[in-house]
């Protein structure tokens, strides 16, 4: 086995006491291993595998995890370009947010956003995230110049929302005032970089199931799969499992195994039709394509969302051949 890397980390606890630890890569015939050892203590594995990505992810996720415990390398740098300190206005102000969000106000907040989500039929982000929400509940702003200074409120935000949002929050009165230049000098140093460390956590968190659920994908697909089938395993919407899908054709993998299975059933002369109206209507968009073959009153014989999983399926190989036919 062969160490790659290896990177060495000190922290000082309340009496004094110096911990080492260790952070290592190791490749041995094209497999990865990323190991922490810290003090006397039996190494810790938090990556063994083939993938390059998905170790990368493992590693800093770890980093990240252990710097927010206090423990800083001898080299830095092993988390992204730009080190975490002292930071920008607007992450010391999403911070500030999240350590001193009024729970009453945002709980509020957060009701206020489910109704205008569902009347708008809109993913509750689109309408504003937690992090705004967090924000506009530790600063309560009561008027719009103030609601203004809440990093991810825009002019978009602002013309379709304010008046709601000031109607809830000028009823709760505040302790702080804006402008809030101030955040940078309220917030104490070593809890803002355990909070900054903790949002590393969790992006390359995020990256290590991402690239997790790449490979289960990938496999499952390989070994002849079904959509449904793959939809049990992953625990994922339908809907959210095609777009993988789809990405994942993007990136240049191949999709035809679960395009041929979800088609088996499909007529010859169907698939011809459909690949002919992408021709004629496009492939943006399937709706124009569905009228187009079936006609505006839609399909009566099969459930819409199965049309529209085919209508998805055979889009995947229209758009290659299309751009096979373009190199």
């Amino acid at each position: 086995m062969q160490v790659v890397f290896m990177n060495t980390f000190d922290r000082v606890d309340g009496d004094k006491t110096v911990v080492g630890a260790n952070v290592s890569i190791c490749e041995n015939d094209g497999q990865w291993l990323v190991l922490w050892t810290e003090g006397s203590d039996d190494a810790a594995t938090w990556y063994e595998g083939l993938s390059w990505e998905e170790m990368l992810a493992a590693f800093r996720h770890g980093v990240a995890m252990k710097m927010g415990e206090g423990f800083q390398p001898v080299i830095d740098g092993m988390l992204d370009e730009r080190k975490t300190s002292p930071g920008s206005i607007i992450t010391m102000m999403q911070c500030y947010g999240e350590l001193n969000s009024d729970l009453v106000l945002f709980e509020e907040l957060r009701e206020w956003r489910r109704k205008t989500a569902a009347q708008q039929r809109k993913s509750a982000y689109m309408i504003a995230t937690n992090r705004v929400l967090h924000m506009i509940s530790a600063f309560k702003p009561h008027t719009e110049p103030e609601l203004a200074q809440i990093p991810g409120w825009g002019d978009t935000k602002m013309k379709a929302h304010a008046e709601e949002v000031l109607a809830i929050t000028s009823k709760h009165s505040r302790e702080t005032v804006f402008p809030l230049d101030w955040v940078t000098n309220a917030l104490d140093t070593k809890q803002y970089l355990q909070w900054a460390y903790r949002q590393k956590e969790l992006k390359y968190k995020g990256q290590m199931e991402r690239h997790q659920e790449k490979r289960l994908i990938l496999d499952a697909i390989s070994q002849g799969r079904s959509l449904g089938e793959l939809q049990t395993e992953l625990v994922m919407t339908r809907r959210n499992l095609l777009d993988r899908i789809e990405q994942l054709e993007t990136e240049g993998y191949d999709m035809e195994p679960i395009v041929q299975t979800e088609l088996a059933e499909m007529p010859m002369e169907e698939r011809q039709s459909v690949l002919e109206a992408f021709d004629t209507v496009g492939d943006k968009y399937l709706k124009p394509v569905m009228q187009h073959v079936y006609g505006t009153e839609g399909v009566s014989d099969k459930p819409l969302d199965l049309v529209y999983d085919r209508l998805r399926m055979l889009r995947l190989t229209y758009r290659r051949t299309k751009k096979h036919e373009a190199v």
